[in-house]
């Protein structure tokens, strides 16, 4: 077994920001989702919603929590919000990786509130009206409204944007349209293509440069290329955080 150096060791032990899986359901079937991966398997996907008592002890020790969905959706826990209340008055930092649109768009605008320095980052691939093809189940155009009210909120709105075969030839539209409404555009490299080990994969761009194929699979080239376009707005300590949460994927805890 391979271990850590013993800088990246102490940075693990002594870590004050935690990534968390906050249950293990989520409305969407993304095709290369880890749900997805243990369904193939035909295993049950792990983890279960976490308690309150549970997450006030997660929050006594962290000084900033990613909500980012491994296997589930945050906004499928019923008590995100009051997590999200929790965390502003204790004067802390999160982030809201979400994809589902499942929630009734009063809801947003009524969790916005409880956390007003909440960062909110909406996976939408592409277009509005086409990120359903990889996002199944998704309402793209619905998510998109979303993010227009919480920039008209004052909220901090990122648009995710995985690059796909259907999406590669339009992504500078894509980003405008994100610029022209005030959103933070994220364009992110997939590395999770089944021709890797012999498959045709459908979702895999054309464009070699669009995605990160096996001869470039290892973390600094992950990082690296998910560093590209990706914030471009945000000041140098904002980008300082965001390349934490990279790294904090890594090892994300599924409760």
């Amino acid at each position: 077994m391979e271990f850590p150096d013993s800088a990246v060791l102490e940075k693990i032990l002594n870590r004050k920001n935690i990534n968390l899986d906050i249950s293990a359901r989520c409305t969407l079937e993304c095709p290369r989702c880890r749900r997805a991966q243990y369904k193939r398997s035909g295993d049950k996907v792990p983890g279960h919603d976490i308690s309150r008592t549970d997450f006030e002890k997660i929050l006594k020790h962290f000084d900033r929590i990613l909500f980012c969905g491994q296997v589930s959706d945050p906004t499928v826990h019923p008590e995100l919000p009051y997590f999200l209340k929790r965390i502003y008055e204790e004067r802390k930092f999160t982030t809201i990786a979400t994809a589902a649109s499942h929630k009734p768009i009063e809801w947003y605008e009524k969790t916005f509130k409880v956390n007003p320095n909440a960062v909110w980052r909406f996976g939408v691939d592409g277009f509005p009206e086409e990120s359903h093809r990889y996002r199944i189940n998704q309402d793209g155009p619905k998510l998109f409204e979303v993010m227009k009210m919480g920039v008209s909120m004052g909220i901090d709105i990122e648009w995710q944007c995985i690059v796909f075969s259907y999406n590669e030839d339009h992504i500078e539209a894509i980003k405008q349209m994100a610029i022209d409404n005030g959103i933070t555009f994220s364009l992110t490299y997939s590395s999770r293509w089944h021709n890797l080990t012999g498959y045709p994969d459908p979702y895999q761009p054309k464009n070699t440069s669009q995605y990160i194929g096996g001869d470039t699979f290892n973390e600094t080239n992950i990082h690296t290329k998910k560093r590209i376009d990706i914030l471009s707005n945000y000041s140098d300590y904002q980008k300082k955080l965001w390349n934490e949460e990279l790294w904090l994927k890594e090892s994300s805890l599924v409760i």
